[in-house]
């Protein structure tokens, strides 16, 4: 049986995230509540293990969940992928210590795509500079590649988005989150864009809540503790541990959370 992510580990990482984040004298399981409430679109009730999935990213990246900076977007195995706002990409960003400016460039040509309200450049550029880098990091975005017609039912009624509405907009958010995935080499974050399409098209995206019917060997709580010693006395590495032990997304979420909170909270 997988290691359980029990309620009190759950609250000590709203805790530990919420201190991260400057959040001072608030309730843990009051935090605990609103979380479900703003950063999680499903349709059956947030677990423990989805809460625990979605924490580790955002105190991974220092996001704020309880202002959607970072929230839950379900998949069709019942599992979660966290989903990162456009302020979220922006604190993230910002926040990156070899970060030394951002500029974007716009192509002059104009084109009004099928459905959209108003026409929007071709293509966007954006160059991200590093104080650690001598050359930045351009990348360009065209609105042919990127841009979402309006959605048509059956029915015939059309469902317009934000790409009707602000095309040259959420270009540039394109251009703004590609670069920064090549700048500073985010892994494992998506904007919801992305997420959707993918959906839409019925590929599989990696799922970071666990999978019920995994047939893996499973630890004994002896063994979670060795390795999350291990990892405190610097011996480890939450990779190494995945590959030697052969773990579960469930366990590894688990391990590298009562790691961070044994970091905390030492016993």
């Amino acid at each position: 049986m997988n290691a359980p992510v029990n309620g009190t580990l759950i609250t000590t990482q709203i805790a530990n995230v919420a201190e991260t984040l400057g959040l001072v004298n608030v309730n843990p399981q009051e935090l605990k509540e609103t979380l479900i409430q703003t950063a999680f679109r499903t349709e059956t009730p947030a677990t423990d293990a989805q809460m625990a999935s979605l924490l580790i990213v955002a105190g991974q990246y220092k996001l704020n969940p309880w202002t959607k900076e970072i929230y839950a977007f379900p998949d069709k195995n019942k599992g979660i992928i966290p989903v990162v706002g456009v302020d979220g990409w922006s604190r993230i960003i910002n926040g990156n210590s070899n970060f030394n400016g951002m500029e974007f460039k716009f192509s002059e040509n104009m084109i009004q795509m099928e459905g959209a309200k108003v026409a929007a450049p071709e293509w966007v550029e954006c160059i991200i500079y590093r104080k650690d880098r001598d050359h930045p990091t351009v990348v360009r975005e065209y609105l042919a590649e990127c841009y979402r017609a309006p959605f048509k039912a059956k029915s015939g009624y059309t469902v317009e988005g934000p790409w009707q509405s602000h095309p040259s907009r959420f270009l540039r958010h394109k251009a703004t989150i590609q670069c920064a995935r090549l700048a500073f080499g985010f892994v494992g974050i998506h904007d919801q864009d992305e997420v959707e399409r993918i959906a839409e098209s019925g590929q599989a995206i990696k799922d970071v809540t666990p999978n019920d019917a995994d047939n893996r060997p499973t630890l004994t709580e002896e063994q979670i503790e060795k390795a999350i010693q291990k990892i405190r006395s610097g011996k480890g590495d939450i990779d190494a541990l995945k590959h030697h032990y052969n773990l579960t997304e469930d366990q590894l979420n688990y391990v590298q959370a009562k790691t961070e909170v044994l970091e905390h909270d030492p016993v």
